[in-house]
């Protein structure tokens, strides 16, 4: 769970480096890789998913970098605890930590997440800009919810 965690991390603040900075996005603001299935657009995400709770203020990004390492420390425990060495549930529950975390690096180094996915596809246009922590996050989390019984013993 650690080293996935790691890894996870690793590869979020990897790529934000490379395609916002490296790319040069944070000056570019856009640029089109594969249209429409991939693009990159320059994002700052002062709140949570897709914007939501969206604040400016220094209280609500600490707010938001709490919340976020108490949920690494609940979803730890969780799985240590209840689902010992289930080795999905524990790259799950890694991939959820490392990406969180992930973006509580953004939020204390820049004050906010930095975001630079989007894509679209058959006709329908994203609005929307991510990252790849955001990726860990979801995926980490459908493996929490998908792979969650496999490893109760029967009563």
């Amino acid at each position: 769970m650690i080293l996935a965690a790691l890894l996870a991390l690793a590869v979020d603040q990897a790529t934000k480096i490379g395609v916002v900075f490296g790319l040069g996005l944070v000056n570019r603001l856009q640029l089109d890789v594969l249209p429409p299935l991939l693009n990159f657009r320059y994002g700052e995400n002062r709140g949570i998913n897709f914007g939501l709770f969206e604040g400016d203020s220094d209280a609500s990004r600490w707010i938001l970098v709490a919340i976020s390492v108490v949920i690494c420390g609940a979803v730890f425990l969780w799985v240590r605890r209840s689902h010992g060495q289930s080795r999905v549930m524990q790259l799950s529950a890694g991939m959820v930590i490392g990406g969180a975390l992930g973006n509580v690096v953004d939020r204390v180094v820049y004050g906010y997440v930095l975001d630079f996915l989007n894509m679209s596809c058959c006709g329908v246009r994203n609005p929307f800009v991510f990252n790849v922590a955001d990726v860990f996050i979801f995926a980490g989390a459908a493996g929490l919810i998908l792979f969650e019984g496999r490893t109760k013993k029967p009563a």
